[in-house]
């Protein structure tokens, strides 16, 4: 079996050995520079929040961060904008289509909170080409059932727009994460095309029961299975069937730039996994092309 990527300037030669044309990740965060800073100076005070530190690997210009994912070889990748409060979703959906327009590699993202006038600029945001949407309920401190998001989650569910949503309890619950509120949701909008980002750690078992239930729900490995997650939040090995019978529902990503470890160590977690090869090349590059429509 080829052999896991030993640092980043490896990551190359294991997606070349997989036959793969690169990567596609789908969890990777490009933001507004002064949002990008405070987002930093959150998990540079993480022994605060979530006990361990979280020191940031790739806190880096830019332009310096596109390089990286270049060199890596991530071939396509969204910005995943998220706001904190109303009144910014329209705002970040603005900024996140001039970064896209000129980035051919960039999958142009958006988002939304519930507010009055939602549905209108996720409307506008389709119309000039968005092709994902984030939204992180912990962070928006929101239930996803919010009336004021109804025209906005059937709007999503009529073009089968992919929604990388943070609704896990993990690393910090709120009042809106874990399984119960997306249970709800998905009785109301069964064919919304739902990417539950952390593979929705710690409720891993619950969300796995979703992908298997509803056939647009899929899986991305942000953070899964590394040391940093599997000593806060571990996987039971169990479960390790369900995920090798998802195959084509698990998408790679990464949480770059803001993770406590080099990007190679979240493919060498994947590795580890030992579910195959076959596993590796749809969750690294053929779920994501598929699902985005990209040319290999």
């Amino acid at each position: 079996m080829t052999r896991p990527p030993a640092g980043d300037d490896d990551v190359p030669r294991y997606w070349r050995e997989l036959g793969l044309p690169g990567l596609v990740d789908v969890h990777v965060h490009f933001l507004p520079e002064r949002v990008q800073a405070k987002v930093w100076d959150y998990f540079e005070q993480a022994e605060r929040h979530y006990g361990p530190a979280w020191p940031v690997t790739y806190r880096l210009p830019e332009e310096e961060r596109l390089v990286v994912l270049d060199r890596l070889g991530v071939r396509a990748f969204p910005t995943l904008p998220y706001p904190h409060k109303a009144g910014m979703a329209a705002w970040l959906n603005d900024w996140s289509h001039a970064f896209a327009a000129p980035r051919p590699q960039v999958l142009q993202s958006a988002t939304f909170f519930p507010e009055p006038g939602a549905a209108g600029y996720v409307a506008e945001a389709l119309d000039r080409g968005a092709r994902v949407f984030k939204v992180h309920v912990q962070v928006g401190a929101f239930d996803p059932r919010d009336e004021l998001l109804d025209g906005v989650w059937a709007r999503l569910e009529e073009t089968g727009t992919p929604v990388v949503i943070h609704c896990g309890s993990g690393p910090l619950a709120g009042e809106h994460t874990g399984p119960a509120p997306m249970e709800g949701l998905l009785e109301r909008y069964p064919r919304l095309q739902l990417v539950i980002a952390h593979l929705g750690m710690p409720e891993y078992r619950d969300f796995l029961d979703l992908a298997e239930r509803y056939e647009r729900v899929h899986l991305d490995t942000t953070m899964f299975a590394t040391d940093f997650t599997e000593r806060l939040m571990p996987f039971d090995q169990a479960d390790l069937p369900r995920l090798a019978a998802l195959r084509d529902k698990v998408l790679l990503g990464s949480d770059f730039p803001s993770i406590p470890y080099a990007y190679a160590h979240q493919l060498q977690a994947l590795h580890r996994l030992g579910l195959g090869e076959e596993w590796l090349r749809a969750v690294l590059w053929q779920n994501g092309a598929r699902l985005f429509r990209i040319d290999g």
